[in-house]
């Protein structure tokens, strides 16, 4: 017996993001399936890598890692802001 490899998934788009994707479809040649498949993997593994950070950030801060006002200070002299 083949194992599956793809799980099935069924998503209602708004009509404007079915159009584009349809247009995306007909002028690269790929199907529908592939550029989905493209466009959520780059999403999630962006949420992950943010969700992942911001989680560092949070231990660091229980940790009290911060940074000193002089640190601050200097940080925002050198880039401006």
């Amino acid at each position: 017996m083949k194992p599956i490899t793809d799980k099935p998934m069924t998503v209602r788009l708004p009509v404007d993001l079915a159009d584009q994707l349809e247009k995306l479809i007909q002028a690269t040649g790929r199907n529908k399936s592939a550029i989905t498949v493209a466009a959520l993997t780059e999403y999630v593994e962006a949420e992950a890598w943010q969700i992942q950070d911001i989680k560092q950030g949070i231990d660091e801060a229980n940790r009290g890692e911060f940074a000193s006002d002089s640190e601050v200070n200097a940080f925002f002299s050198k880039y401006g802001g």
